[in-house]
């Protein structure tokens, strides 16, 4: 069949309306890009300079010297990158029961899963804080860890994605004597790559981007994660604006670097988890 040929008029329009809305997104992060390779005397001059006429590191050096972020970028590694694992993993082998197993009370229990979506998560933040405090575990990596581990929504994600894996090859691998971590080490999860990997995005970014849980539970500055530490720094560094645009780069970083290697999972991950009951 022959394609019909879209309008020239319509093909302007979209391309133009693409091209604002990157314009609007790029242009803030440029400026905040160039604005760290700044000189102070380069920031307020009138008109403003794109392109900084001598780059420096300057910015990078105080930044990690004075300001100590290099404690805060350490500490937000081993959160994002511990939670994500342990979400994400948690959130397949729950999706894998929910999808594949057959027990009593199944539906209801997947129905209770997702009801907690509609609870905010600022209603929750106060127990959760006392269960940690009883615990002893405030200004811990696991106090910053474990209240993000548990995901509704990974769980449901996941038992999207798995229910349409053919039953057939988990029956044909129960009939070679097959053990149920076996089948899910090999068969689910080599077969759940997109949908891992756009878990693992979700994950890695809302962990790596958390302000408000890590600022309740860090106590002590040297438990800071990196949301914290700029806000720190926009504090008590107000002036300086081109060390707060270094640090807002450093945090972009890593979130950048994650979502250009995994792009192409994250597009095949969500048109292949169907929205089925």
């Amino acid at each position: 069949m022959r394609k019909k040929k879209i309008p020239f008029i319509e093909q302007l329009g979209v391309h133009t309306i693409l091209l604002a809305a990157f314009l609007i997104m790029a242009i803030p992060f440029f400026w905040m890009v160039s604005t760290s390779f700044k000189n102070p005397d380069e920031i307020y001059i009138f008109p403003p300079r794109w392109v900084p006429h001598r780059p420096t590191f300057d910015n990078y050096v105080e930044l990690f010297k004075t300001v100590d972020f290099g404690r805060p970028l350490i500490n937000t590694v081993i959160v994002a990158v511990t939670s994500t694992f342990l979400s994400v993993m948690l959130s397949a082998m729950a999706g894998y029961g929910f999808a594949k197993f057959r027990f009593r009370g199944k539906e209801k229990l997947f129905l209770l899963v997702l009801a907690t979506l509609m609870v905010p998560g600022q209603m929750t933040l106060i127990p959760v804080y006392l269960i940690l405090n009883s615990l002893n575990l405030l200004n811990t990596y696991a106090g910053l860890i474990l209240p993000g581990v548990a995901s509704a929504f990974g769980i449901f994600f996941m038992r999207q994605f798995i229910m349409s894996i053919p039953d057939e090859l988990i029956d044909a691998a129960k009939m070679d004597g097959a053990k149920e971590f076996f089948i899910f080490l090999k068969i689910i999860l080599p077969l759940s790559k997109p949908a891992l990997a756009t878990l693992t995005i979700f994950n890695f970014v809302g962990a790596w981007n958390s302000f408000l849980w890590p600022l309740i539970v860090a106590t002590d500055e040297k438990m800071y994660t990196l949301p914290v530490a700029i806000s720190v720094v926009q504090g008590q560094y107000g002036e300086k604006i081109a060390l707060q645009m270094s640090g807002s780069f450093i945090v972009i970083i890593p979130i950048i670097i994650v979502f250009f290697f995994a792009q192409k999972y994250i597009i095949k991950g969500l048109s292949m988890s169907g929205m089925k009951f």
